[in-house]
């Protein structure tokens, strides 16, 4: 068995890479993402890309079910079952806001309503010890009232079980003995964290997509088992690495960000292939736009998101910026008279208006057309475009704005990539980074369309353009490892904590990470263990997460390196400052074997030949001009494309205005800069 398969399922498109283990020439597929049944368009994309999984020994797979369950609230029947006096604390949540100056918008309501978060009586206080015993009675009449309600999956979570999950553990078991169908989440398993309301927001999240990812992932473990697969399916995770479905069931609500993951690896690695230690990911889709930000080599991590704000989910995660700016994004005109595009899609049923599916809003892709910026013909001819279509949708747009047609298009992308700039400088600039130290890696369908405009924006150095953009985040999928994560409260102040206590704790947890590795089939010497102590300064609410490369000794060492790495990240450190522990955390890796990307030696530097011209509109200048269309297929290393020039491939079409260059590198990345004389 040679081959490596990876599928990431978009809102618009589902996206294969196939991969030998010689070297060989990725083969990739974009097939329309199928919404009633996603994993029909997965079979038809592997279909479609040539691979033989009865030669396949991996097979990974980035999956936006999760995203959309969250997103559409399409849920099974859930409850909650707490604390009595702690019913509303997923309502309560926290203080703030999305946007802090706008009074009047209201957070997301909790995905469990009230008269389905019930109560129970018990209490553990802070310290563990059982100040009320789990009160059975009370317990038996919550399972008569779930069992009346149909609920098929509960989360439960009471106060102070991070230290003592002892009524958890009860209640868990008791739930599964009287409900055997229903499915149960308890706290201190999904997130053995001190804060209440991250912790229960969590819990409930995994209960909510547990059956969801259970009976997805089961199903297409089944017909890739139809199909000759007889490997084990590895599912996406935030973290940046992959899970079993075994895995994935315990910890559903780590597949809420599957893709967007995949893609922030993909440019990481694309970027350090390139010789760049800090960069911007850029992934435009059909529905969204996904952005990245890699500084030293490393990609950040946070351990509080959410799909509605409010609502958080607190796995470690990789930092990406999600906003609705895509393919598919709508155009429309506001009350005050202003154009406005996104964030509502049009997906990919009914889609664009060129889509011909019935789809009548203006989005990007048909200002694209429109201008001519792309063909009418998309995805290798899977989607046909329609250009009349295409105009009249856009001249709406162009009546209620009084403008011409063209100058309705051309407003149509100025507007979302004004939205997509906005999100690259949150990522960069306020975060003190300097975007002309930073190159952009472009890719997604209509990633490569906006870049290079980006980067004159921002005064980004480089572009690089992927082989194949329209799946590079199918390809992160095959660049990862088998990960878990694993923490520990441990609250203390850091010169009076002992040394040896450390130890000890961060041996239990990669204890409990070694088993769940070797459950997923990883070998012995293929696991490989990071530690971290999460520190703060006293009176502070927010930890950092600080390496521990060795066994505990002595923390002194670490001290210092907390306050380096504060100064690093906020600017300033408080030497003097009191310096508390906070949490304990393992990540461990099951290292897989990751594809070799081989040097191309295609082309012998033969003149590379347009295949057609057309009149497009570029954004800047302000003219039509007639443009040469250069096959992907046809460039091979050391060619240069002078622009203007437009640059097509079945996945994704890269446009190059008259200022700028593209040179193809030998890993066949397309590298774009500005031309010197300009």
């Amino acid at each position: 068995m040679t081959l490596r398969v990876a599928v990431d399922v978009g809102g618009t498109f589902t996206d294969v890479c196939v991969l030998g283990e010689h070297g060989e020439a990725p083969r990739v597929a974009k097939v329309p993402t199928t919404a009633g049944s996603p994993i029909d368009g997965v079979m038809r994309g592997i279909a479609q890309a040539g691979a033989d999984l009865v030669d396949t020994w991996f097979f990974c797979h980035g999956t936006t079910v999760a995203t959309n369950a969250l997103l559409n609230r399409t849920f099974p029947r859930a409850a909650l079952v707490t604390t009595r006096g702690f019913r509303d604390v997923i309502e309560i949540r926290r203080g703030t806001k999305e946007d802090l100056w706008d009074a009047y918008e209201d957070v997301a309501p909790p995905y469990i309503p009230r008269r389905d978060r019930l109560v129970v009586t018990e209490r553990v206080d802070a310290t563990g010890r059982v100040i009320q015993p789990l009160d059975m009675r009370e317990a038996q009449e919550l399972v008569d009232t779930l069992r009346r309600r149909q609920v098929q999956t509960v989360a439960v979570c009471f106060v102070n079980s991070y230290v003592n999950p002892v009524h958890e553990i009860a209640m868990q078991e008791f739930l599964r003995a009287e409900l055997p169908d229903v499915v149960v989440s308890i706290s201190s398993a999904v997130l053995d964290e001190i804060l209440e309301h991250e912790r229960f927001s969590t819990t409930v999240a995994n209960a909510l997509l547990s059956p969801l990812i259970g009976h997805y992932a089961t199903c297409l473990e089944q017909r890739l088992a139809e199909s000759g697969y007889a490997g084990r399916l590895h599912l996406m995770h935030g973290g940046g690495g992959v899970m079993t479905t075994q895995a994935a069931q315990k910890h559903a609500a780590r597949l809420a960000s599957s893709g967007l993951a995949a893609g922030a690896v993909a440019s990481k690695h694309i970027a350090l292939a390139c010789g760049y230690e800090n960069s911007l990911g850029l992934d435009v889709g059909g529905t969204s736009a996904d952005i990245s930000i890699v500084s030293g080599g490393e990609l950040n991590i946070t351990r509080n998101w959410s799909v509605d704000f409010g609502h958080p989910i607190c796995f470690p995660n990789l930092e990406v910026l999600t906003i609705g700016a895509g393919g598919g994004s709508m155009a429309w005109v506001d009350d005050g008279g202003a154009l406005r595009v996104g964030p509502q899609s049009a997906g990919a049923d009914p889609g664009p208006a060129c889509y011909g599916l019935g789809g009548t809003a203006a989005t990007t892709t048909d200002a694209q057309l429109v201008l001519g910026q792309i063909d009418t013909s998309l995805a290798a001819g899977s989607q046909l475009l329609d250009l009349e279509l295409a105009r009249r949708a856009v001249r709406r747009i162009a009546r209620e704005l009084n403008s011409s047609l063209e100058d309705a298009a051309v407003g149509i992308l100025r507007v979302a990539s004004a939205n997509l700039a906005d999100a690259l400088k949150i990522v960069s600039i306020r975060r003190g980074q300097d975007p002309r130290d930073l190159a952009l890696v472009a890719f997604g369908g209509a990633g490569p369309m906006h870049a290079v405009h980006l980067a004159r924006e921002l005064s980004l150095p480089a572009v690089v353009v992927p082989p194949h953009p329209g799946v590079t985040s199918a390809f992160g999928c095959l660049l990862v490892d088998i990960r878990h994560d694993f923490s520990a409260m441990f609250i203390r102040n850091a010169y009076a904590a002992d040394p040896y206590e450390i130890e000890s704790t961060f041996l239990r947890l990669e204890s409990h990470a070694r088993r769940s590795l070797l459950d997923d089939g990883v070998e012995t010497e293929r696991i490989s263990m990071q530690r971290f102590i999460e520190m703060r300064y006293r009176g502070q609410s927010r930890s950092m997460p600080i390496a521990v490369d060795q066994s505990v000794r002595a923390i002194d060492g670490l001290v210092e390196k907390f306050h380096i790495q504060h100064r690093r990240e906020f600017g300033f450190s408080r030497d003097l400052a009191d310096v508390d522990l906070f949490q304990l955390s393992v990540s461990a890796l099951g290292i897989i074997d990751k594809p070799r990307i081989g040097v191309s030696s295609r082309g012998n530097g033969r003149p590379i030949e347009p295949v057609g011209r057309r009149m497009v509109r570029f954004i800047e200048p302000r003219d039509w001009l007639e443009t040469p269309v250069y096959d992907r297929s046809d460039l091979y290393p050391d060619a240069t494309v002078t622009g203007p020039a437009v640059i097509a491939q079945p996945d994704s079409t890269t446009l190059i205005p008259p200022d700028w260059t593209a040179i193809v590198d030998q890993m066949e990345n397309l590298r774009i800069s500005m031309n010197v004389e300009g």
